[in-house]
């Protein structure tokens, strides 16, 4: 808390801006009187998952430039035990997909909130989707003659 006034931090990669990521900026908003959105720079995502497609420089700008968050930070840790301190957040809001993982910070008297994305979008399944349709569209060129074209060798 500042003042009296609650201090939400939220995080994550947000590689592929989408949908559930608004939705969990709007939960968060909601949730308290200031926003800080932290967002993982390239050397630590690329420490537990693969790296993201958007560079750190243009994930950051995007979030700035959305509504919601009143600060937006770099985030170079998965571990927020010194950020508490730092940033003084009263609620810490993950997606679901993280669950147990940050209980450790209710120990510092944060609320820690597992945001449900539920079915539908991630940037994983963006990531399919395009490399998908782009075997479909590669395919589709590569046998673009018709199936009863002889071809000679």
């Amino acid at each position: 808390m500042i003042g009296d006034k609650t201090v939400v931090y939220t995080s994550g990669t947000f590689d592929m801006l989408h949908i559930n990521h608004l939705k969990m900026i709007e939960y968060a908003r909601a949730l308290g009187d200031i926003l800080i959105v932290g967002v993982n720079t390239d050397e630590l995502v690329a420490s537990y998952k693969s790296e993201p497609i958007i560079p750190f420089e243009e994930r950051i700008a995007l979030m700035k430039a959305i509504k919601g968050p009143d600060i937006v930070i770099p985030q170079r840790s998965l571990d927020h035990t010194d950020k508490v301190k730092k940033l003084n957040f009263d609620i810490f809001v993950i997606g679901d997909d993280w669950t147990g993982k940050y209980d450790y910070l209710k120990e510092q008297g944060v609320n820690v909130v597992y945001f449900p994305y539920g079915e539908g979008i991630s940037s994983s399944s963006l990531k399919k989707r395009i490399y998908n349709n782009y075997q479909k569209l590669q395919d589709k060129a590569n046998n673009h003659l018709p199936a009863d074209t002889e071809i000679r060798k």
